[in-house]
């Protein structure tokens, strides 16, 4: 699988990806996360690929999978402040947002994790829905820490989690 980034000629494709996880969420338990707004939207897509943070994963050249990636001091705002917990470090980390899959392809996520890890220096900070099980089983199968809870746009709480080396 290649993970490259995303470029404005893959938008349509990127947002098939979106529809196809929105969907797969509602039928398993999810469908608050994305789901009433159509989150995410096509002008915030447009804004991560324009700032070089869209990524998108290709399997024998088709798009099968997309995520956002950031790496830096301080560089998610919502994580300022955590409730219920505490973060394990606070040096720079990585941090991936809208995670998502067309399902044509296993491990995709699992993929995604592993090449953010590498890209930050063993480093990594995400955050779910209290109902998407199937990432916080990925995120607890990858070794990574629920550390407590932070709060996201429309205040909407989040369980936070975190992978330090």
């Amino acid at each position: 699988m290649i993970i490259r980034k995303s470029q404005i000629t893959d938008l349509p494709k990127i947002m098939q990806i979106y529809e196809c996880a929105r969907q797969f969420m509602a039928e398993n338990g999810n469908p608050n996360q994305w789901g009433n707004d159509k989150y995410p939207s096509i002008d915030l897509i447009k804004q991560d690929i324009k700032s070089e943070k869209s990524y998108v994963c290709e399997e024998n050249g088709y798009i099968v999978g997309t995520f956002f990636f950031d790496f830096g001091k301080d560089i998610e705002p919502t994580y300022e402040i955590i409730e219920e917990g505490n973060w394990e470090d606070n040096s720079a980390y990585g941090v991936i947002h809208r995670l998502a899959s067309n399902f044509t392809t296993k491990g995709i996520g699992k993929k995604c994790f592993e090449w953010a890890y590498k890209q930050s220096n063993g480093h990594i900070r995400v955050d779910t829905h209290k109902d998407n099980k199937p990432l916080q089983n990925l995120l607890k199968k990858l070794g990574y820490k629920y550390c407590g809870i932070i709060f996201v746009r429309n205040n909407s709480p989040r369980l936070a989690y975190e992978k330090f080396k």
